[in-house]
C-alpha cells in the first residue's frame, strides 16, 4: 500500500470515527455512562493530587481540565477534523510532488459511477449520485439528533419549567431540539467556503465546484434557525413570558444573543437567492458579510459546550481568510490589458515561478480604485506550460463593477492599483485522456476553454503526451464578439504552429441577420503598463511547499490555542467557577475560546507568513526588475 492510499484510509478511518462521535452524543447512554467517565479520566486535579509540581505536568493538567471544563466535545469532536486537515496538507504535497515525476494516468477512478449526473433538471441543479447519498446522510444526521434528544428530554420531566403544563412543554422541546439539529447544519457550512482547504481536495472536491453544498447547508441552517426562533417566540407568547426574549443570562443561554444572530441570518438568506445575486449581486455581497456578526452572536447563544462542535469549520475558515487577507495586502504586477469592442478584457499579471494552477481556474480581483471591499472572480485564461512567466484572466463588462474597470483601463493612466486573491481550482488536465473533446459555448462562458485550447496548443508544439482532436461550438450575440477568438493566443504574440493541432471552431451569431460592414478585428486594442516597485508578482501566499506550511501552522495555532485555552481555564475560570459560590459568566466564557482562538491564527499564520515573504523576497526582486516585452499587437490587432 503507497504512504498515499495509506494517509487517505487514515483520514476516512478518523472521519467515520467522527461521524460516529456525532451519531453516539444524542444518545443517553452517552451522556450518563460515556460522560462522567471521561471527566474522570480529563479531570486534571487528579494530576495535581500526585505530588508532582514540574512546570510540565501543570502545563499537561491544565489541557485534560481544558479537555474536562469544556466538555469532552471539544477533543471528540474538535481534534478529529484537525487531524484530517493536517494530514490532508501532507497528502496533497505528496501528491503533487509525485505528479512532477509521473505521467497522467489514464486508470479508471474509484466510485467514477456515482460521480455521474443523475437529477439534471431539478430545483437543485446538476446532483451526481454521491451528492444525493451524502445530502441523504446529512439529513437523517440532522433528523436523528431531533428525535433522539426530543427522546431523552420527554423521559425526563424533571427539566421541564416550573408550573409549566405537558403539552407546553413538549410544544417548547420541539423547538429546542430544533436548535440542537441546526448546530449540525453550523458545523458543516464552513467547509465548502474555505478556499485554502486541504479538506475539499482531499475527497476530490475544488472551492469552486463546492459553493452549492455551501449553499445547500446555508439552507438548512437557515430553516432550522428560522423555526427554532418563530417557534421559541410563540411559546413565549402562549405563557405570556415575551419579557424573555430580551433575556441576556450571565449563567446560561442568551435569548438576546441568539435573536441577533437570527436577525442577521434574516437579513443574509433574502438576499441570498438566485434572483437577487443575478440583479443585485452587490446587495448580495454586503449582506453577506454579516455573517461575521452572525457567527459571532450565535456562539455567544449557544455557549462554549455547543461551540466546540462547530469549532473545525470556523478555526479553519478563520485561517483560511486571515492568510487571504495577508496575500491580497500587495499589489499585483499588472503587465497589459487587452480591450475587445465587444466589451471583454483580458488582463494580464506577472507571476512568479512559484505559482501553479490548471484549466477553468479562477483569480480573485480587487481594484481599490473602484471598490477597496468588492472582490471578483473570474476565469485564468493562460496556460502555465505556455505562459509560465504570467497569468491571465477575461471578463465581460456586463455589471457595474466590471465597466468601471474597462473604463479605468481604457483611460490614460499608465498604473492600475489590483490586488489578487488565489488562483484556486483544479489541477487535473484528465480532459487530455480522451481521444476528442466537444467545446460548447455561449458568449463569454468561451473562457474556460481558452485555457483548454492553450494546453492543447503546448502540447502540440511540444509533442508531450497525447493531444486530442477539439471542435468548439460558440455563440455569440453580435459579430464584434468574434474578437473573443482573438484570446486563443497569448497577448505577447509568442510564435505558436496551429497546423499541428485538430481545431474546428463552429461560431454562430444569434443577434444579427447581415454581415459587418467593418473590420472589427482591428478595433482590438492592447494597453502595457509601466512596472513600479509598489507591485509585486503574483505569489503563492505559502510559497511552493505551501501545503507543508499549512499543516505546520493548523498544528501549531491548535496546539497553542489549546495551551492558553487551558491555562486560562485552568487558572482563571476555574478558580471563580469551581472554588467559589459563583458561577462564571456564559457569555465571556465563549468569548475567551474566540479569542483565543484568533490570537493563535493571526499569531502563527503571520509568523509563518512573514518568514516565506523574506525568504522569496529576493526572487520576488529579480522578477519585478524584468523589463517589460516592447509593446506589440495582439494577434487579431
Amino acid at each position: 500500500m503507497s504512504s498515499l492510499y495509506l494517509l487517505k484510509l487514515i483520514c476516512l478511518l478518523v472521519f467515520l470515527g467522527w461521524m460516529l462521535i456525532w451519531i453516539l452524543i444524542p444518545m443517553e447512554f452517552y451522556k450518563s455512562n460515556w460522560t462522567p467517565k471521561l471527566a474522570k479520566k480529563f479531570n486534571a486535579t487528579y494530576i495535581g493530587g500526585q505530588g508532582y509540581h514540574s512546570f510540565l505536568l501543570v502545563i499537561v493538567g491544565a489541557i485534560l481540565s481544558a479537555v474536562f471544563v469544556t466538555g469532552t466535545n471539544l477533543f471528540l469532536l474538535t481534534f478529529p477534523i484537525m487531524l484530517i486537515s493536517v494530514l490532508g496538507c501532507i497528502y496533497i504535497h505528496m501528491k503533487n510532488k509525485k505528479k512532477l515525476s509521473e505521467k497522467s494516468s489514464t486508470s479508471k477512478k474509484p466510485l467514477a459511477s456515482l460521480r455521474r449526473p443523475l437529477l439534471v433538471l431539478g430545483p437543485l441543479g446538476v446532483i451526481t449520485t454521491m451528492e444525493l447519498i451524502f445530502a441523504t446522510m446529512g439529513i437523517a444526521l440532522m433528523t436523528w439528533q431531533f428525535g433522539n434528544y426530543y427522546a431523552v428530554g420527554a423521559k425526563h420531566p424533571h427539566l421541564h419549567h416550573p408550573g409549566e403544563k405537558m403539552w407546553q412543554a413538549r410544544f417548547r422541546a420541539v423547538w429546542l431540539r430544533l436548535g440542537y439539529a441546526s448546530n449540525v447544519a453550523w458545523a458543516f457550512v464552513f467547509f465548502p467556503v474555505t478556499r485554502f482547504s486541504s479538506i475539499l481536495p482531499l475527497v476530490g472536491l475544488t472551492y469552486e465546484s463546492s459553493i452549492k453544498y455551501h449553499i445547500w447547508v446555508g439552507q438548512a441552517v437557515m430553516v432550522l434557525s428560522a423555526l427554532h426562533s418563530v417557534g421559541f417566540i410563540i411559546y413565549w407568547l402562549m405563557v405570556n413570558q415575551m419579557i424573555q426574549a430580551l433575556e441576556w443570562s450571565p449563567t446560561y443561554v442568551s435569548n438576546l444573543g441568539g435573536e441577533i444572530s437570527w436577525i442577521f441570518l434574516i437579513a443574509m438568506w433574502v438576499t441570498s437567492f438566485a434572483y437577487t445575486r443575478r440583479k443585485s449581486f452587490e446587495l448580495f455581497f454586503y449582506t453577506h458579510q454579516l455573517y461575521a456578526l452572525a457567527t459571532f452572536f450565535y456562539v455567544i447563544h449557544i455557549g462554549v459546550s455547543w461551540t466546540c462542535q462547530i469549532l473545525p469549520g470556523i478555526f479553519l475558515f478563520t485561517l483560511d481568510r486571515f492568510l487571504r487577507f495577508l496575500q491580497s495586502r500587495s499589489h499585483a504586477r499588472l503587465v497589459s490589458a487587452r480591450l475587445l469592442p465587444s466589451g471583454t478584457v483580458e488582463m494580464t499579471f506577472r507571476k512568479s515561478p512559484g505559482v501553479h494552477y490548471g484549466v477553468t481556474s479562477n483569480l480573485f480581483v480587487n481594484a481599490p480604485k473602484i471598490s477597496k471591499l468588492q472582490w471578483h472572480p473570474f476565469t485564468v485564461i493562460s496556460n502555465e506550460n505556455m505562459d509560465p512567466d504570467t497569468l491571465s484572466i477575461a471578463f465581460n463588462s456586463g455589471g457595474s463593477w466590471t465597466t468601471k474597470m474597462q473604463k479605468e483601463l481604457s483611460s490614460s493612466l499608465d498604473r492600475l492599483e489590483v490586488s489578487v486573491e488565489g488562483p484556486y481550482g483544479p489541477a487535473s488536465t484528465s480532459f487530455l485522456e480522451h481521444e476528442s473533446l466537444v467545446l460548447i459555448s455561449g458568449g463569454s462562458g468561451i473562457t474556460p476553454f481558452i485555457s483548454i485550447i492553450r494546453e492543447i496548443i503546448h502540447r502540440s508544439n511540444t509533442q508531450k503526451g497525447h493531444v486530442p482532436r477539439v471542435q468548439l461550438i460558440c455563440a455569440f450575440k453580435h459579430a464584434s464578439d468574434l474578437t473573443m477568438l482573438d484570446l486563443l493566443l497569448p497577448v505577447d504574440g509568442t510564435t505558436n504552429d496551429l497546423s499541428k493541432i485538430q481545431l474546428e471552431i463552429q461560431v454562430y451569431i444569434t443577434r444579427e441577420n447581415e454581415p459587418p460592414t467593418t473590420d472589427s478585428q482591428k478595433l482590438v486594442q492592447t494597453k502595457w503598463f509601466k512596472p513600479s516597485p509598489q507591485d509585486v508578482p503574483i505569489t503563492p501566499v505559502l510559497g511552493q511547499n505551501g501545503w507543508l506550511l499549512l499543516s505546520f501552522i493548523i498544528t501549531s495555532s491548535f496546539i497553542l490555542f489549546f495551551i492558553i485555552l487551558a491555562l486560562v481555564t485552568q487558572y482563571h475560570i476555574y478558580p471563580i467557577d469551581k472554588n467559589t459560590n459563583k458561577t462564571y459568566n456564559f457569555t465571556v466564557w465563549v468569548l475567551w475560546d474566540i479569542f483565543i482562538m484568533c490570537i493563535s491564527v493571526i499569531l502563527i499564520g503571520s509568523i509563518v507568513f512573514l518568514w516565506q515573504k523574506s525568504k522569496m523576497k529576493e526572487d520576488q526582486k529579480q522578477i519585478s526588475n524584468v523589463e517589460v516585452p516592447s509593446p506589440m499587437n495582439s494577434p487579431g490587432s
